[in-house]
């Protein structure tokens, strides 16, 4: 691992966060719900690409670097793990259990999918 690659992962890094920031402002201004619509957007849209670039790693041969950048940076950055658990717990501490168990358990499925479908379409 070059010097250069940890400065370009990390770069990605911020650029992945930033993305996240603005995202999360954009649907939570669009769209008025007492539900953490912006996070599981991210989470999904970023485990979507995830399985794309690694589709395409394993079939187009992408190099190692790219998926480090991409991957581990630009959209470790993006998603959020952190913050869907806050969220869930939260709540549930509200006893909005529905919603607490369709953030945790809902967006878990629907990212699932997500990474399936983005690993089968960069497989093509």
């Amino acid at each position: 691992m070059t010097p250069l690659l940890v400065l370009a992962v990390a770069v990605g890094g911020g650029l992945g966060a930033v993305a996240r920031l603005v995202l999360d402002g954009f649907v939570n201004s669009r769209v008025r719900v007492s539900f953490p619509l912006g996070t599981t957007v991210i989470n999904v849209t970023g485990s979507f690409l995830l399985g794309l670039v690694t589709g395409l790693a394993m079939v187009h041969g992408l190099p190692p670097e790219w998926r480090a950048i991409l991957g581990t940076g630009f959209l470790g950055g993006y998603t959020t793990f952190s913050t869907a658990s806050y969220e869930t717990v939260r709540l549930a501490q509200q006893r909005r259990y529905r919603a607490a168990l369709f953030n945790g358990v809902g967006m878990l499925l629907l990212a699932l999918a997500a990474a399936g479908l983005g690993l089968w379409l960069g497989q093509l």
